[in-house]
């Protein structure tokens, strides 16, 4: 009897072990979430507060403050592009791979065009990126 009743406790606590880590898990992501962006606010405002400072205070601030957000919004330009380009690299290596995996798993059917269609994303987003985004 005290077996059966254990037996039925270790069933329930297996059932609930994926449910709460689940929970967990998401819960985790919301919170990183909520503090990241966050954190953005609070950079985005304190950077702003500062400027409006330092182009109030003279000519010369103000000339200052106009080039080091010329120069910022160049950086983040450039961040994107370079993540588009090896974001399209990656995505057509990994259509590469995955033509050459179903292609070896399954020799009688055409499945390997799926990694086909992958690379040709990851190809027209490199080509995008290297030849086509207008440059700064």
């Amino acid at each position: 009897m005290a077996l059966a009743v254990n037996s039925e406790l270790v069933q329930i606590a297996a059932m609930f072990i994926p449910i709460a880590s689940s929970v967990a898990l998401f819960s985790f992501l919301a919170v990183a979430s909520w503090s990241d962006a966050r954190r953005r606010e609070r950079e985005a405002y304190y950077t702003t507060e500062a400027l409006k400072k330092i182009a109030e205070s003279s000519g010369e601030g103000a000339r200052a403050a106009m080039d080091y957000l010329q120069s910022k919004q160049k950086g983040v330009a450039q961040r994107r592009l370079e993540g588009m380009k090896l974001g399209g690299l990656i995505t057509a290596a990994i259509g590469i791979g995955l033509g050459v995996f179903l292609h070896g798993v399954a020799r009688e059917e055409p499945v390997y065009l799926i990694g086909f269609m992958v690379f040709l994303i990851g190809f027209v987003l490199a080509i995008y990126a290297f030849v086509l985004a207008p440059k700064q």
